[in-house]
């Protein structure tokens, strides 16, 4: 034998066949690959559709059920088409389209509802009512709510976060103005109801980035000698389900995330009163700020039992007006922030106060902090 057959002949290679025919697979073989496909589709269709009742995905988003003809090997994956979903929620099941050929699947999370920064300023028409009192807020027929199309963004990562909330604009055209030049996108906005060219300076702040709140006056302790202002919403009133002077507020303006009290120690403090004002912004699918200024206050509590995005501010950041005493109080926010994670600063729109916290801003982003809209903040019940 030669030395090229001896080295063929462990491998076999010089054998002849001995088998021209297949062997077809055993019935029990059948059976047991029968099987194996069975539960592995089953899981498949678990881990994409989920179970029962919890399905939150388009059946439409499956593949067609029509036949198509066979894929050849080495065929290319067929186009992908989205399937919008019928709730505002879950994630998004991408599907192939019609043509053959090999099919896979892939998850996306749920959309982001947040407005595109070039149409910032212009308000959803799906999100206002029209009315005697002017544009109100109202949730959209498809679940969005305005917390979620004018919410504010940030980057989504780990840090030490503070929100910082400068409120009163439109009172004074000068500190509206600084306001919304001077101070960073992540610095959230409040507007007080009782300003001027209030729409003017609304579009100015979403092109800058900002996000708003609406600052409703309520009734405090010592009403009516202690007076906010216009429309202030009494206990009386909201116990009562009139909401007039409520919506006389909310109709200023548009492109709010929620509302923020102004004053309102007494009302904040009423469990009746909440109840029912904390249902209102609810059903407009608006968020709660409370401000901090009342130990007494159950507006948190309250919209978190109903349902209602919700957040309190930690520290008063301007009680004196002087540049120092508030830079004093932003490191106390930030001392806050490092020890719970994050952390909700409230200001007037004094020139001093915007003044420090324009500088303060720069050196607390270079030590970690994050500056992100209220929003971010706020606990969300519905979790979108």
């Amino acid at each position: 034998m030669s030395i090229e057959g001896e080295l063929f002949r462990p491998l076999g290679l010089d054998r002849q066949a001995r088998r021209t025919k297949p062997r077809l697979p055993s019935a029990g073989a059948v059976l047991l690959v029968a099987g194996a496909v069975a539960v592995l589709w089953g899981s498949t269709e678990a881990a994409l559709y989920g179970h029962g009742e919890r399905r939150d995905v388009d059946v439409l988003a499956r593949p067609a059920a029509t036949k198509q003809p066979p894929a050849e090997s080495g065929g290319t994956a067929v186009a992908v088409v989205a399937k919008p979903l019928p709730k505002s929620s879950g994630p998004t099941i991408i599907s192939p389209s019609s043509g053959g050929g090999p099919v896979t699947f892939r998850v996306e999370e749920a959309s982001d509802y947040r407005q595109s920064p070039a149409m910032a300023h212009m308000p959803d028409p799906d999100l206002v009512e029209d009315g005697e009192f002017g544009p109100l807020p109202v949730r959209a027929a498809d679940g969005r709510r305005p917390f979620d199309v004018y919410r504010g963004a940030w980057s989504g990562k780990p840090a030490t976060r503070i929100a910082i909330v400068v409120g009163g604009l439109g009172i004074s055209q000068t500190g509206s103005m600084e306001a919304v030049e001077r101070l960073p996108a992540g610095v959230t906005l409040g507007f007080s109801p009782a300003g001027n060219s209030l729409d003017r300076w609304m579009q100015a702040a979403r092109r800058g980035g900002h996000e708003l709140v609406l600052q409703a006056p309520l009734e405090p302790v010592g009403y009516p000698t202690v007076d906010p202002g216009e429309n202030t919403l009494t206990v009386d009133q909201s116990s009562a389900g009139d909401f007039s002077a409520l919506y006389a507020s909310l109709g200023k303006i548009t492109n709010y995330v929620g509302v923020m009290n102004y004053m309102g120690a007494r009302f904040t403090g009423d469990r009746s009163a909440m109840d029912a004002f904390v249902a209102e912004l609810g059903r407009r699918g608006l968020m709660y700020l409370d401000d901090g200024s009342s130990a007494r206050s159950l507006g948190k509590d309250t919209a978190l039992a109903a349902g209602v995005p919700a957040a309190a501010a930690n520290v008063l950041l301007d009680q004196s007006q002087d540049p120092a005493a508030v830079t004093e109080q932003l490191d106390m926010l930030e001392k806050v922030a490092r020890a719970q994670g994050s952390a909700i600063g409230v200001a007037s729109a004094f020139d001093q106060s915007i003044g420090a916290i324009a500088a303060w801003i720069p050196a607390a982003e270079k030590r970690g902090v994050e500056i992100v809209p209220v929003s971010a903040l706020a606990y969300d019940p519905e979790g979108r």
